[in-house]
């Protein structure tokens, strides 16, 4: 769910994390719950965002990486700037992002003239 705009945003998941994640849910520990990832410490229902960041970081860790270089929005924010990087649609970025203005999406990826530019040289007629 997009947290500003309150609509749901659609991704996508590789066949073996789809896999996983079915399992999971299958799990005994999880029939019965409303979300994937359960609260099991505090009064929330779910995982709150600073969890989530904990665990991030810790598994940025497990695996040697320097984790004030990775972050749950650096995660977010690397996919659809390389699509971006790749394509140059911007309106499937707006989609993936779940913005309701291309304005928003041209800011968060730091869309300039120069980037307009060099996608527009990339093109001969």
């Amino acid at each position: 769910m997009q947290s500003k705009t309150r609509k749901p945003v659609r991704f996508e998941i590789t066949e073996t994390t789809r896999l996983t994640v079915e399992r999971w849910i299958k799990d005994l520990e999880m029939i019965g719950c409303e979300y994937l990832w359960p609260n099991r410490v505090h009064a929330s229902p779910h995982l709150l965002t600073r969890q989530y960041a904990r665990i991030m970081r810790d598994w940025v860790l497990s695996i040697g990486l320097e984790p004030s270089a990775y972050g749950t929005h650096s995660m977010r924010r690397t996919k659809v700037a390389q699509i971006y990087k790749k394509t140059g649609n911007l309106r499937a970025v707006q989609l993936l992002l779940g913005h309701t203005k291309m304005d928003s999406t041209v800011r968060y990826l730091g869309v300039d003239l120069d980037d307009a530019l060099s996608l527009s040289e990339g093109i001969d007629l």
